[in-house]
């Protein structure tokens, strides 16, 4: 059972921050039917989600947020970035007018990470989503100054959906 602080309530998956970026359209994408079963709200969430990465970006256009088991991720990350293995999340920004970009999880991964770091699984499911919007708009972690920033918008993000800064306990 997760605690009630890290469970988003009713209240707060209506998704109040919509009217904040009304130019960014969010499409989810359920490959993996498990991720209904074991996040039911997973859709509002990763929509949600979004939208608090990229308030007051300016950003504008269509994210897709696919979510998927491992065997789709450790497909694409293989084709796209060498490595034959899952992972948690995949960003592919798209460069073009009116689409930012896609994101993909790996509910498998996503649900291990979860568990492993004591986090409730709708927290970290949205601090992923996050990530990848924001890879989308241009953050980084590759140098120590970047990934900073990316690590403070992240717990922006998260701040916006009243949920635990993930960074808060990291080393």
């Amino acid at each position: 059972m997760e605690p009630d602080s890290c469970r988003p309530d009713d209240e707060t998956l209506e998704d109040p921050l919509q009217p904040v970026l009304p130019a960014v359209q969010v499409d989810v994408m359920v490959d993996d039917p498990a991720w209904r079963r074991i996040l039911p709200r997973a859709e509002v969430l990763a929509r949600r989600a979004v939208a608090a990465a990229l308030a007051g970006s300016g950003a504008e256009g269509l994210v897709t947020v696919l979510l998927a088991d491992d065997r789709a991720l450790k497909r694409l990350n293989g084709e796209h970035r060498g490595k034959e293995k899952p992972t948690n999340v995949l960003s592919f920004p798209a460069g073009a007018p009116g689409h930012l970009g896609d994101i993909a999880l790996a509910l498998g991964v996503v649900r291990r990470e979860a568990e492993a770091g004591g986090k409730a699984l709708p927290a970290h499911f949205a601090h992923l989503v996050a990530h990848g919007a924001l890879h989308l708009i241009g953050h980084d972690h590759l140098a120590a100054g970047e990934a900073r920033r990316m690590e403070r918008a992240e717990a922006r993000a998260m701040h916006r959906l009243r949920l635990p800064n993930p960074w808060r306990h990291a080393a």
